[in-house]
Order: structure tokens, then sequence, then C-alpha cells
């Protein structure tokens, strides 16, 4: 007999195909947003902003600011949460890199109550330390997966 998903890996692995659609060369995040009644709300993946064509941007995290991809990409939570057409209020976001500060900050004013998180390998950072203080301060319940599946497709 075939092992069913549980919720939790079902969500994470949606969030895992959304992000093979990035097109970034070093971190392919996905997220994926769900409501109380685990239906998904909405996906996203981070990348350049509709209309920005990804031959003429940067993709490389070295050299000068402007060179680079860092003041171009939308983090795939963000993406999640602008491409929902509902209210997010009391929902679940599934990410596969903990979310940056100002993710959370649209995490916390869109209204979503959990994030569910695969990777914490930035934990160190001042950026995500800020992240978590503000998770903490609003509510925010915070949830690490471990990986303990590989999602295979045949």
């Amino acid at each position: 007999m075939n092992r069913i998903l549980s919720w939790k890996e079902y969500f994470m692995a949606l969030a895992k195909i959304s992000a093979k659609r990035s097109k970034d060369p070093n971190t392919q995040v996905g997220a994926c947003i769900v409501d109380e009644d685990n239906r998904v709300v909405s996906i996203g993946y981070n990348g350049f902003p509709k209309g920005c064509d990804d031959n003429i941007y940067p993709w490389g995290r070295d050299g000068e600011f402007l060179e680079t991809k860092y003041p171009y990409v939308v983090h795939a939570e963000l993406n999640a949460i602008l491409n929902s057409n509902k209210s997010l209020k009391n929902t679940s976001i599934y990410v596969t890199l903990f979310p940056c500060n100002e993710c959370c900050k649209a995490i916390i004013q869109s209204g979503i109550k959990k994030v569910y998180y695969e990777s914490d390998k930035y934990s160190d950072t001042d950026i995500v330390k800020a992240s978590k203080k503000m998770f903490i301060s609003a509510g925010v319940e915070l949830i690490q997966i471990d990986k303990t599946f590989e999602l295979i497709i045949k």
C-alpha cells in the first residue's frame, strides 16, 4: 500500500515544487498558503516582478548592490501573499526557507497565524533574529518541519 502524505508533508511538497519555478541559480524558495480547511489559497516562489525580464536583471549575489539580485527579487512569501485574491486572516504559510524580516512583516500584516518552514540555515543572521522577534511579538506560531521525506513523482 502506498504511504499517504500528511497535510504538512503535502503542503511543504507544494512549496518545494513551487521553488522549482524559480530561476535563481543559488537559492530557490517556494511558499504555499493554506486556509483553516486545508485548502490552498496561494503559491509563490522567488523571482523578479512581472514585466521584468529574467534575462536582463542580474541573478548574482556579489558585487555592487544594483548589479546583484537583491534590489529586484520578490521573495516567495511575498509573491504568495500578492498572488492571493482572498483574505489571508488565520491562514498558514509553508515555506522552504525561514522568512526574512521583510517577508515577516508582510506575513504578520496579512493575518497569517502559522509559519511552517523547513530550512533555518540563516538562523544566526540579524535578519532572521529580527523576524523571529517580530513573529513572537505578533503571536505567529513557528513550526519547523523536519526533512523526513523526499517527494518522488513518477
